[in-house]
């Protein structure tokens, strides 16, 4: 076959997800709920396309611009779940860091809040800001992402630099929540 099999099974096999968060992002597109906490940055279900620039090129600063373009274009196909007017319910937590952050620097930071700001006018996200003045919380450690699906067990997700893992345990979960 001259190699066919082994080269058209690579290309099959090339997610637009990072390892880590392939499962996650098949299992975003299920979810009839998605509650988020994140500390550092709003979310990438929220980005806008500046802002999800701005934010894989900190991650990787000599990436060719190709490669950053594939990761933004990933990161802003699941942003399509907000097209349906109500499903899934997401209900985001950011951390008032995350807010006050200049990523991307002002004008891009200001197109985001706008963003954010518009889904929450037009009833699509239910967003709440935990203030820095809220002291110790539960999430310090970390980013979470808790789905709930309508014929499955709900999973959780924690994601760290380069990481992340899939908590499928019930009582786990329901104890997250």
């Amino acid at each position: 076959t001259d190699g066919f099999f082994q080269r058209n099974c690579a290309a099959a096999a090339k997610s637009k997800y990072p390892e880590h968060f392939s499962e996650v992002a098949e299992a975003e597109a299920q979810a009839t709920a998605i509650r988020e906490y994140t500390p550092l940055l709003i979310p990438g279900l929220l980005q806008t396309p500046a802002y999800a620039r701005a934010v894989n090129r900190a991650y990787d600063p000599t990436a060719p611009k190709e490669t950053i373009e594939e990761w933004v274009d990933g990161r802003l196909e699941r942003t399509r779940l907000l097209d349906h007017p109500t499903k899934p319910l997401l209900w985001a937590v950011l951390d008032e860091a995350a807010l006050r952050r200049e990523t991307g620097g002002r004008t891009v930071m200001a197109e985001a809040l706008r963003h954010i700001a518009d889904l929450t006018r037009r009833s699509r996200i239910m967003m709440q800001v935990l203030p820095l003045s809220a002291g110790a919380h539960a999430a310090l450690q970390g980013a979470m992402k808790l789905m709930e699906f309508e014929d499955a067990p709900p999973l959780a997700y924690f994601e760290g630099v380069r990481t992340g893992r899939m908590e499928d345990d019930p009582a786990t979960v329901a104890e997250l929540r």
